[in-house]
């Protein structure tokens, strides 16, 4: 290991000890330790951008400012008040909606598009109730982490291995769905010992939200049969958007722009409204994650995992979808995946079957972001949606419970693999 690595490895550890800790800022963390893998030479500054996925970035923005116009509308106030009085205010029947609905959008859409989505009605919902939304807003994350597992454009981790072994949409849906439903059910149950024997609300608040009148939410009428439109059309652009060989970030900003221009908001004031610090800790993150992949660091792990196994089938998959969740859970799992996928290949050249360790790298790499709450962009995004609500979801608060969680997913991931493969 040489000097390079060995000081990519520290800056690393440090910004994570920063974020863990708390004691300062993580954005701030973020962006010192992306300045110094550039000040060390360990990157350049053009390199350091190309690390950063400005896919990812282009979503981001896009979605938060076209949730940001669609909210004036009272599109999510009506839902919300409309699924409490469904629910008769129940929160913990509230609570599981919510998580069915956000793993089946998060199959269909981009997990970060998903929970700036819900996560809104969300809070709108918890503020009716008068509770606490900081267990809604977990339980949140990780359904869409789980959903978006299931399918080819769910998790950009699956993109990827689905274009590199020539996976079909309908590939990840047979192979992946029926693990991915039993995750999601044990999840839910897991859920129900977590948060739902202290869920109590007062007659008061269910009372209350009986009397409530969800046709009157609607703000402006004009806007809300426009959001529906292009929510639909940007739902349709989504799911088709490599079908249609463009980007998901094109999708998201195209969507944006439409919504600015013929929503008539104000449009400094929507620009105000996108968290700002969320982006730049992405962008801070993915160079100090890209200094890992300049120095070798991340090459130098992979090709010790298939060394380790020595070719052993069983071994190898046990150890890439291990290995995937618990460095996926504190490691953007682009870098990662993309750094394992040519491993692969070589062995695939080789004459082995390596269909088991598509499916070994999937689970790992898109599970395992339920582990911290860097483990995945849709964590992060969310988190900022509360902290900005005055509800802070702190990494020890979080840790505590995805943690644990995402190892019970991979334990029922690693019976799957055995028994199918």
């Amino acid at each position: 290991m040489d000097f390079q690595q060995i000081l990519s490895i520290l800056i690393f550890l440090v910004v994570m000890a920063a974020i863990i800790s708390e004691k300062v800022n993580r954005t701030v963390a973020a962006l010192a330790g992306a300045i110094l893998m550039i000040v060390s030479n360990i990157l350049t500054v053009d390199k350091g951008l190309e690390h950063v996925d400005f896919n990812t970035i282009g979503v981001l923005i896009g979605m938060m400012l076209f949730v940001s116009v669609v909210k004036n509308s009272g599109l999510f106030e009506y839902i919300a008040i409309w699924t409490a009085k469904k629910t008769k205010g129940d929160p913990w029947k509230i609570m599981v909606y919510f998580m069915i609905v956000t793993a089946l959008l998060s199959a269909v859409l981009d997990n970060v598009t998903t929970v700036l989505l819900i996560g809104p009605m969300t809070i709108v919902v918890t503020q009716l109730l008068g509770v606490n939304p900081i267990p809604f807003l977990m339980t949140q994350i990780l359904a869409s982490n789980i959903g978006g597992t299931s399918t080819l454009i769910g998790d950009p981790p699956n993109i990827m291995i689905g274009s590199a072994a020539g996976l079909s949409f309908m590939d990840f849906v047979i192979h992946l769905g029926p693990v991915v439903v039993v995750i999601l059910l044990v999840t839910i149950l897991a859920f129900r010992f977590i948060y739902g024997k202290n869920m109590s609300v007062s007659d008061e608040a269910r009372e209350s939200i009986m009397k409530l009148d969800e046709k009157k939410s609607i703000q402006d009428k004009s806007l809300l049969k426009k959001s529906i439109v292009l929510i639909f059309l940007t739902l349709f652009g989504f799911v088709f958007h490599s079908s249609l060989g463009i980007e998901s970030c094109v999708v998201a900003l195209t969507s944006a722009v439409i919504m600015l221009f013929i929503g008539k908001q104000d449009i400094d004031e929507i620009f105000a409204s996108i968290e700002w610090s969320t982006i730049f800790f992405f962008v801070g993150l993915f160079i100090v994650v890209g200094g890992l992949v300049e120095s070798g660091v991340i090459s130098m792990l992979a090709e010790l995992i298939i060394g380790a196994t020595e070719g052993h089938m069983v071994a190898t998959m046990m150890i890439i979808l291990w290995l995937s969740a618990i460095i996926s859970s504190f490691l953007d799992n682009i870098p990662f995946v993309a750094t394992l996928i040519p491993l692969i290949l070589t062995m695939q050249s080789q004459g082995i079957d390596v269909t088991p360790l598509w499916w070994a790298t999937s689970l790992g790499a898109c599970l395992g972001g339920n582990g911290s709450l860097i483990g995945a962009s849709a964590n992060v995004v969310l988190a900022g949606v509360s902290a900005k609500h005055g509800h802070p979801i702190t990494f020890k608060y979080f840790l505590k419970i995805g943690f644990p969680l995402m190892i019970v997913s991979i334990l029922i991931s690693t019976a799957y693999l055995l028994i199918v493969f």
